[in-house]
């Protein structure tokens, strides 16, 4: 008697647990909410504007806070003033400028009006002050204009085009001289196209034409001086692009859609002319006195980022990486004389990279002036983590501000420029803090360091922050902390869950640290059952991205995922999320730990983590299931391929199977190139062990996948039924892209990795 009361007690606590419906949850923001993203102060510091969807629209609307109302509202497309964002960059002017699509217009700050400037159809970007505070300049396609608020007048800058110039031809020979020579009429003709020449000049000077030659334009600075302009241009290796098949279109025919090139040893490189307007004049930028910029005599191919001019001198800070990303420098540039002083060179045998580091991908790492011609700071590796440093232009020295096995992720300058306001994982690799840094004594001033994730917008008299912050059990919400002195006072400006979302209890998974195989610890998100609803079986989970973080306390990426994993947790079953080797946030060593082998570093973390739940959590050795997206997936293929019998089964979701076949961006920071390195890419591409399969594998893979795309999943199918194998499936989704849009197939996805665990995790 007393143990049927036991069971009923037990499946009757069972069911109070499993509550979550996998049809539901897979409804993404629909089930969860739609959170508010990308807050900012405006102009006037009055509102605090952000991305909402409370009313589960078909997208995104702009939405206020008004700090004097006390309350939230959507904002009139119309009302124009009230969007413009409050710019640093013009922070000591009255009037400041912006622009949407070809419209120019300014905004005064004291009377509140605004002023179309300038409209055109075409596009209107780079807006930049000047120290004159009547000049703004602009770009339209290719070319910068000046606008002068005391003049009223628009002036085109430059005229810069980009085919070679074409060479006026002299004709000197004898019969074109004779001709001149002997006929009345020649002369009388030559002497009318001279006097219309002279008669037509026009009234106003314009630009003389200049002709970049070979490649694309890639930006146009003007100094705030109006003294010289940096003009950067990108030569392009012809590449051979790819293309992805949209069989489901509205027309019925399938669609060829152009995607991304493949790996290759063939870089772009990138040139830099500083144009001098005194002297009329545009010389190109010689690299050749940077060290090791030169090899076998050539110069690397590079990537030039944008300039940091300064205001008092004739100085610019200049940022530069090689395009094999194995060395940054950064340097002054004299932009008279067009001299590079070298302030620090930065090289990784592997690859350049870290937060606020300058990448492959254009993202401008961060690089300033701190006191203009005088010192300036910028953030590096060189310690391991990626941390803040200060450049004394008298002394010549590099000094370290911030020291300490964290990373910096986020630097703000005060107005005074005596404080960094600074984002850092300084309390635990987890978390996301904030804090106040004092320069002259180097001493940090907590300001946010509860656990989870701080993203902050500070108001531009910096006495208030608009928070957006997440824990892991709870979605990202705005908050404003109207006083830096105690923000523990803090008022919630949204509430964005829905009532099915807050009617589960979900689980705070433990963020725990495992001892590698090498002696390294590396990190995972833990999530164990309750001890009557324990199976002895676990499901591990792989992030996707490789640089990437998911074992943390902040709300994540993959709250589908995360949602699942509760769901398997009220089940019965283990679930780990590792931080494998290559995630982000731990420093240099942990992130280049797969330089030429992607699946062995990285995939021994799964092992050993496997090993940590048998002896540590008596989790069944033969029972344990892995699962992941992308670079997730990529990590299952190669632990079902690459280690047999290690894992009852795997899911392998939109994964690359051969690295040669991926972007160039990407790969050839961590596997060189496959002509020069080609063990690199062999031992690092599941399709070269296909061989191996035999535990059950579900491969499943959007078909408009123009980032991992469909072909990938293909032609390892291809290999499996070439070798006869047979515990594999491919589910194909008709309409998705690499990442999932459509509820039905996030479901339908997840419906068949479900079954998969239950077919061969359960006892």
């Amino acid at each position: 008697m007393k143990y049927y009361f036991l069971l009923f007690f037990l499946l009757g606590l069972f069911n109070l647990q499993a509550q979550l419906d996998l049809k539901e949850i897979m409804k993404g923001h629909d089930f969860v909410g739609y959170l508010p993203e990308n807050h900012y102060w405006n102009v006037d510091g009055t509102h605090i504007l952000f991305d909402w969807n409370p009313q589960a629209e078909l997208g995104n609307s702009l939405y206020a806070y008004s700090l004097k109302d006390k309350k939230v509202e959507k904002v009139d497309v119309k009302n124009i003033p009230l969007q413009i964002p409050f710019d640093e960059k013009q922070r000591l002017f009255v009037t400041v400028y912006h622009s949407k699509g070809g419209t120019l217009y300014s905004y005064n700050t004291k009377t509140k009006t605004i002023k179309i400037v300038y409209q055109t159809s075409q596009i209107i970007s780079n807006i930049q002050r000047l120290v004159d505070p009547d000049l703004v300049s602009f770009r339209i396609e290719n070319n910068l204009f000046l606008f002068n608020s005391n003049e009223g007048s628009i002036k085109q800058i430059t005229n810069i085009e980009s085919e070679k110039e074409k060479q006026k031809s002299i004709d000197s020979s004898y019969l074109f001289k004779q001709q001149e020579e002997l006929f009345q009429y020649v002369r009388d003709q030559k002497n009318r196209k001279t006097w219309r020449e002279k008669k037509n000049q026009p009234l106003f000077s314009f630009p003389k034409k200049w002709h970049y030659g070979e490649g694309n334009l890639v930006d146009l600075q003007i100094d705030p001086t109006n003294k010289f302009m940096a003009i950067r241009t990108s030569i392009e290796p012809e590449a051979k692009g790819t293309q992805v098949e949209d069989y489901v279109t509205a027309s019925g025919y399938s669609k060829s859609i152009k995607a991304r090139a493949k790996v290759s040893d063939e870089e772009p490189t990138m040139k830099l002319a500083i144009a001098n307007r005194d002297k009329d004049s545009v010389q190109w930028v010689n690299f050749e006195t940077l060290p090791t910029i030169k090899k076998e005599g050539k110069l690397r191919e590079i990537f030039i980022h944008s300039l940091r001019f300064a205001e008092t001198t004739n100085l610019a800070l200049i940022d530069v990486r090689s395009a094999d990303n194995k060395d940054r420098w950064i340097g002054s540039i004299e932009l008279n004389s067009l001299t590079i002083s070298l302030i620090d060179h930065q090289h990784d045998s592997a690859w350049i990279g870290g937060p606020g580091i300058s990448s492959w991908n254009m993202e401008e790492g961060i690089l300033d002036w701190l006191e203009e011609g005088k010192s300036c700071y910028f953030q590096s590796e060189a310690s391991g983590f990626s941390h803040l440093y200060t450049y004394n232009f008298e002394t010549k020295k590099k000094e370290a501000l911030t020291t300490g096995n964290f990373e910096i992720h986020g630097v703000q300058l005060s107005k005074d420029m005596r404080h960094f306001y600074l984002s850092a994982n300084k309390t635990n690799p987890g978390n996301r803090d904030y804090y106040k840094f004092e320069i002259a004594r180097k001493s940090w001033i907590p300001l946010l360091t509860d656990f989870g994730f701080h993203d902050i917008a500070l108001s531009p008299d910096e006495k208030q922050m608009a928070i957006r912050y997440s824990s892991s059990t709870s979605p990202w919400e705005l908050y404003l902390a109207p006083t830096l002195e105690n923000i523990s006072i803090k008022t919630q400006l949204t509430n964005s869950t829905t009532e099915k979302f807050k009617q589960y209890k979900w689980k705070n998974p433990e963020v725990i640290s495992i001892k590698g195989s090498d002696n390294n610890l590396f990190y995972a998100r833990y999530y164990e059952p309750k001890k009557e609803l324990k199976n002895g079986a676990a499901v591990m989970f792989v992030h996707g991205a490789g640089y990437l973080q998911n074992a943390h306390y902040y709300w994540s990426n993959y709250f589908r995922e995360y949602m699942f994993h509760n769901l398997l947790v009220d089940l019965g079953y283990t679930v780990i999320d590792v931080d494998y080797r290559a995630s982000e946030g731990y420093g240099r060593n942990y992130r280049a730990a797969i330089y030429r082998h992607m699946g062995g570093r990285d995939l021994e973390d799964f092992i050993d983590a496997k090993k940590w739940l048998v002896t540590e959590k008596q989790i069944d050795t033969n029972r344990i299931g892995i699962y992941g997206g992308s670079y997730g997936g990529f990590i299952t293929l190669m632990g079902l391929l690459t280690k047999p019998g290690e894992f009852a089964c795997g899911a392998a979701l939109r994964s690359v199977t051969d690295w040669a076949h991926y972007n160039h961006e990407y790969t050839s920071n961590i596997l060189n190139y496959p002509e020069t390195d080609r063990e690199a890419y062999r031992k690092s591409s599941p399709i070269y062990f296909a061989e191996n399969l035999q535990d059950p594998l579900l491969m499943l893979h959007g078909m408009v996948d123009d980032n991992v795309q469909f072909q990938d999943v293909v032609r390892l199918s291809q290999r499996f039924i070439e070798l006869g194998k047979k515990n594999w499936e491919l589910a194909v989704f008709p309409v998705e892209n690499h990442g999932f849009k459509e509820a039905y197939s996030w479901y339908d996805e997840y419906r068949r990795i479900f079954e998969l665990f239950e077919k061969y995790l359960k006892k």
